[in-house]
C-alpha cells in the first residue's frame, strides 16, 4: 500500500512497496524470527552514518524505539530487510506485512502505554464519519456538492472544548462558521482583521445567511487573558493580547457594575458580555445593517456553559431612529437550557 494512497483514506487491498529504494540486508535475527526455513542471508553492511538505510512509507513506522527489546538491530534495518526480502520472495508478503504490524505494535509504546499516532486518530476518524454520516445519507452529500445555503453563521471559539457543531448538532450545510480567540468580532475596519470582514460579507451577500450567532463559553481562555491585561496597555505576546482587547468594553462594563467580585466570576460575567460587545461590532458592518433592516437578517448571541451542561441564548431586537439608522433597543429574547 502506498503512503499517499493512505492518506487520502482510499483502502485499497494491503501491499507493500516490492521496489525498495535503497539496498539493505535483513540481520540475521530478525530473518530467523520471521522465517526460519529461509537460509540466511549475507551479514549486514557496515554503515558509515548511522542513518537508516531504508525509510519505511510514514504510515507503517512512527515508533518510539525500545532499545532494551531491538538491542543494537535498530527498528529501520528491521523493516529494511523486510522490503529487501519481499522484492526477492513475493509470495511472501502476507507474512511480512504481518510481521510489521507486530513490531510497530511492540516498539510504539512509552511506558507500557501505546503511544499517541496522529495520522491513525485522522485515519480512523474520517473512517467513522464516513460510515456513521456520509454512507448513511448519500442524498444530503449529493446536494451540498452543488453549493451550500447555510441559514446559520456561527461565530465561535476556537477551544477544542466547544465545537459548535457538536454542543448544537449542525449537519454539514447547517452552518457557514468561523472560529477564533474568545469568538470576537471586531468592528468594521478595511485595513484590519480583513479575514472576519471577508467572512461576515461572503455570509451575508453571497450565502444569504439569515442568522448570525455568536457564542461565548465557559472557562475562556481568551476572556481569562482580556481581564488579565496591564491597566498601563503593555503587552508580552506578539498578537493575543491586542486581539482580544476587541472586547475591552466588556472588561470595562463588567468591572464597573461588579467592582467586589471575584476574578473567575468576573470573568464568567465578561464570558457573555463579549458576546454582546461582538453583537454590537457586527452593526458596524453595512450589509449587516442592510439586512436588519430589511429584516432578512437577525443577531443572536449564546452561552455554552460546558461545566453544567447548559446553553443560553438571546436576541437583540433592531428599531430606526428618524435618521434611519439601526440601533439596539431591547433584548427580546433570552432562554436558558
Amino acid at each position: 500500500m502506498s503512503a499517499a494512497s493512505l492518506y487520502n483514506y482510499s483502502f485499497p487491498s494491503s501491499s507493500l512497496n516490492k521496489s525498495p529504494s535503497k539496498k539493505a540486508t535483513l540481520s540475521p535475527s530478525i530473518f530467523n524470527r520471521l522465517n526460519s526455513s529461509l537460509p540466511p542471508p549475507p551479514p549486514a553492511p557496515r554503515l558509515i552514518s548511522k542513518d537508516p538505510v531504508f525509510a519505511a512509507p510514514a504510515p507503517y513506522i512512527t515508533p518510539t524505539l525500545r532499545r532494551e527489546e531491538m538491542g543494537n538491530d535498530s527498528y529501520e534495518k528491521a523493516v529494511a530487510g523486510l522490503a529487501k526480502l519481499l522484492s526477492e520472495k513475493g509470495n511472501l508478503e502476507a507474512v511480512a506485512a504481518a510481521k510489521i504490524e507486530q513490531i510497530t505494535a511492540e516498539l510504539q509504546t512509552v511506558d507500557g502505554k501505546v503511544a499517541f499516532d496522529a495520522d491513525e486518530r485522522i485515519k480512523t476518524g474520517f473512517i467513522k464519519y464516513k460510515k456513521e454520516k456520509y454512507e448513511t445519507n448519500p442524498a444530503l452529500h449529493g446536494e451540498l456538492s452543488k453549493g451550500q445555503s447555510p441559514k446559520f453563521m456561527v461565530f465561535a471559539c476556537s477551544d477544542s472544548r466547544v465545537c459548535p457543531s457538536h454542543i448544537i448538532d449542525f449537519q454539514p450545510g447547517e452552518a457557514f462558521v468561523v472560529r477564533n480567540i474568545a469568538n470576537m468580532v471586531p468592528a468594521y475596519d478595511l485595513t484590519k482583521y480583513s479575514g472576519i470582514g471577508a467572512a461576515v460579507e461572503y455570509a451575508v451577500l453571497h450565502l444569504k445567511v439569515e442568522y448570525i450567532v455568536v457564542i461565548g463559553h465557559s472557562c475562556c481562555g481568551g476572556i481569562k487573558g482580556l481581564m488579565s491585561l496591564p491597566e498601563d496597555g503593555s503587552t508580552s505576546t506578539e498578537f493575543i493580547e491586542n486581539w482580544v482587547k476587541i472586547c475591552l468594553p466588556a472588561k470595562t462594563k463588567v468591572k464597573a457594575e461588579a467592582p467586589s467580585a471575584e476574578f473567575l466570576d468576573l470573568c464568567t460575567l465578561c464570558e457573555k458580555e463579549a458576546v454582546n460587545v461582538s453583537l454590537g461590532n457586527l452593526l458596524s458592518y453595512p450589509f449587516v445593517r442592510e439586512g436588519l433592516v430589511k429584516k432578512t437578517l437577525a443577531l443572536k448571541g449564546g452561552y455554552y456553559d460546558f461545566v453544567n451542561g447548559s446553553f443560553e441564548m438571546w436576541a437583540l431586537d433592531f428599531g430606526l431612529s428618524r435618521s434611519v439608522s439601526v440601533r439596539d433597543v431591547a433584548t427580546v429574547l433570552h432562554w436558558k437550557l
